[in-house]
């Protein structure tokens, strides 16, 4: 039972069959409490057109016993000391009205043909009140018992009487509408519920049909750790296919996060493998032979090992989305002549030209993206390298060039690679372990930058780097 009402589409149909029931449960109150009232206000008009008819007669000056009163509506004529002047035929019983009593009176003064005053001739006309009252009561009519509603309607004879004419409607008819709207309500709402129930569950089933293939596909990649799979994507262009979507980009993205994991791994093992066999060597022949043990070459080793340490560690926290710690406002020029000012015994010499700007960054990694650079240049410069930082609008520039053999069209997003050497048969001493340039653009895409490549002026290879004015 949990499991079934667990799902998306025992939710739905459930909800919306509540909140129908409720609509419905609503809406039925209020058509019965209308159509009550509508009967109820019919049945009183009738009974008050009753009640004014009888009233009109008495005074007109119709004696009581003249009025002839329907026998299938129910008449009262009271005085005002109680007494029943005239009532309906057949009425046997009466309750609601001025008196429980359905046996007429003679009046205390009889005219002279005994009927009440009705031709005595010599009185005023009698007059009609325009209110009435309603109450509610029984009446039985020739051994029939019924509800009914009575308009109470008062009259003044012409013998100036006062009396109060009691007109009854049935509630029966009332009732039986209300009770036959109710009726039909009881046995039609379970059954559109359950129309709804089966729609909801039928729509809801088609519209997440989609989802469970996705939810299939996903559990397949997960057994299988294929990340090369795709998740099929409906063809319609609703939330579920934005779902397949993006579910596919996601896939794609770890697909190539996961191969580019592996190659690190591999190529950061290939590139330790060589110094790590090398320190050993010569720490085994040092330890055979203490007089062969090459000192410096050690060194050496220890420290490309350091460098290639400490590369793949930034290369982790970049990977790991480490944003710049401690960013501060750094004043590019200073950085490149600081920066410069440490190089005067280089092979190379490299030349500056600054203009003020400062960008917002940290000072330690934008410091090791400006040496990466010039050690880049330096390798492949034949005579020079140029450092020039300017302001373009609201970016700060530096730009890195050299006049060497320059970096071919078809090579310059693939040097930014991690472990790409294209001269391979450069040695490993010399070139380093490939890593530089793809720290440098890391570094400055953390910061909101680029870095990029083309032709320099002299000849070689122009790394420029474009970052936010601080």
């Amino acid at each position: 039972m949990r499991r079934v009402f667990g799902s998306v589409r025992a939710r739905a149909a459930l909800g919306a069959t509540v909140v129908v029931a409720v609509a419905l449960v609503a809406a039925g109150i209020a058509v019965l409490q209308v159509l009550g009232a509508d009967l109820s206000d019919q049945a009183r008009l009738k009974a008050q057109m009753d009640a004014r008819g009888v009233a009109s007669k008495i005074a007109a000056g119709v004696g009581y016993r003249a009025l002839e009163l329907d026998e299938s509506v129910p008449v009262q004529v009271v005085d005002d000391d109680g007494r029943v002047r005239a009532v309906s035929e057949d009425l046997e019983a009466v309750t609601g009205t001025g008196s429980r009593s359905v046996k007429p009176v003679a009046a205390a003064a009889p005219d002279d043909d005994g009927d009440d005053g009705d031709d005595s001739g010599d009185g005023d006309a009698g007059s009609v009140s325009s209110d009435e009252e309603y109450s509610e009561g029984s009446a039985r009519i020739d051994g029939e018992t019924g509800d009914y509603v009575w308009a109470a309607v008062e009259a003044t004879d012409r013998r100036g009487e006062d009396v109060t004419v009691y007109a009854g409607a049935p509630l029966a008819t009332e009732r039986g509408a209300v009770s036959t709207v109710r009726d039909a309500m009881l046995i039609g709402l379970p059954l559109l519920l359950l129309v709804v129930a089966a729609v909801t569950w039928l729509v809801t089933r088609r519209a997440l049909r989609p989802v469970e293939g996705i939810r299939r596909e996903m559990a397949a990649i997960t057994a299988s750790t294929d990340l090369s799979r795709r998740v099929p994507e409906p063809g319609s262009h609703d939330e579920v296919a934005r779902l397949a979507r993006t579910t596919n980009e996601t896939l794609a993205a770890l697909e190539t996060s996961v191969e580019r994991q592996r190659a690190f791994v591999a190529d950061a093992s290939h590139e330790l493998r060589s110094p790590v066999a090398s320190l050993r060597t010569q720490l085994e022949v040092g330890a055979a032979h203490p007089e062969l043990l090459d000192v410096d070459g050690a060194v050496e080793d220890v420290v490309r090992l350091q460098r290639l340490a400490a590369d793949l560690l930034l290369l982790a926290r970049l990977d790991a989305g480490e944003r710049p710690h401690g960013e501060t406002p750094v004043a590019l020029d200073a950085l490149v002549r600081e920066e410069l000012a440490q190089r005067t015994a280089d092979r190379v010499p490299v030349r500056g030209e600054t203009a003020p700007v400062a960008v917002r960054g940290s000072r330690g990694q934008l410091a090791r993206v400006l040496g990466n650079l010039v050690d880049n240049a330096q390798r492949h410069a034949r005579g020079g390298v140029r450092v020039a930082v300017r302001a373009e609008g609201r970016w700060a520039v530096l730009e890195v060039a050299d006049d060497g053999a320059g970096v071919p069209e078809g090579e310059r997003e693939r040097i930014f690679e991690r472990f790409v050497r294209l001269d391979d048969a450069r040695s490993r001493d010399d070139g380093g372990a490939g890593l530089g340039l793809a720290i440098a653009r890391d570094v400055v895409a953390r910061h909101g930058g680029t870095l990029t490549v083309g032709a320099a002026p002299e000849g070689g290879a122009l790394f420029r780097m474009r970052l936010p004015v601080g």
